[in-house]
């Protein structure tokens, strides 16, 4: 398979028309990092994990960069940003082409920036996904299309949780998700957690039941 972006995949129970999970990792880290999660999720998905495409140094990888000025105010590369959506969008459709899996039934998985590329692909080709799962993330409305209301999402569903006492991305921002949603008329569940910015096992075990209601 000639990849836009480099995977792992743990392949379902299902010979054919699986349903499809796709990983995506924070920033810094790589494919492995959300793959550690496949062995406790349902067997008929079809997994896979992706790496984002920008390496750093020493090691990890990004979806798009984050810079910081002297004040150390940081900003993110939004160009960098909504072309690794775009090529998410095209990887998506490559991975439905490729493996024996459900173009209808393709659910993200995201954590931190992977959160916010998995809410940007929803939202801008929402054709092309059924389930978003967000964790520690938030939206970025810089990185979306300008006018939402023309699409229809209402076979979306969302599941988004983040932790009460994240450091990275403030919790104040995830809560704005639930409103931005329900303004689209997108079904969707919001939860926090008495956690930093990771996944607790509670968190897991919520998500876990979430999805295994919508596949």
């Amino acid at each position: 398979m000639n990849s836009l972006l480099h995977h792992i995949t743990r392949p379902s129970t299902l010979k054919e028309n699986a349903p499809l999970l796709i990983m995506f990792h924070g920033y810094g880290s790589d494919e492995n990092d959300l793959f550690s999660f496949a062995t406790e999720l349902p067997e008929e998905l079809f997994i896979i994990s992706v790496r984002a495409p920008h390496a750093m140094q020493p090691y990890g990888n990004a979806w798009y960069a984050i810079n910081f000025d002297a004040e150390m105010n940081k900003w993110s590369d939004d160009a960098q940003a909504k072309a690794s959506r775009d090529l998410i969008a095209k990887f998506i459709d490559e991975a439905c082409h490729n493996y024996p899996v459900n173009p209808n039934n393709v659910t993200l998985l995201g954590f931190s920036q992977g959160t916010i590329l998995s809410y940007a692909v929803a939202l801008t080709y929402p054709k092309k996904i059924k389930n978003v799962i967000a964790l520690s993330g938030y939206i970025n409305k810089d990185i979306l299309p300008e006018h939402l209301d023309s699409k229809s999402y209402s076979h979306l569903n969302f599941y988004c949780s983040h932790g009460s006492v994240d450091q990275v991305i403030p919790v104040d921002w995830a809560r704005k998700t639930p409103q931005f949603l329900e303004n689209l008329n997108i079904k969707h569940k919001y939860s926090e957690f008495p956690v930093g910015h990771g996944v607790a096992p509670q968190n897991f075990y919520e998500f876990r039941n979430w999805l295994e209601d919508k596949i």
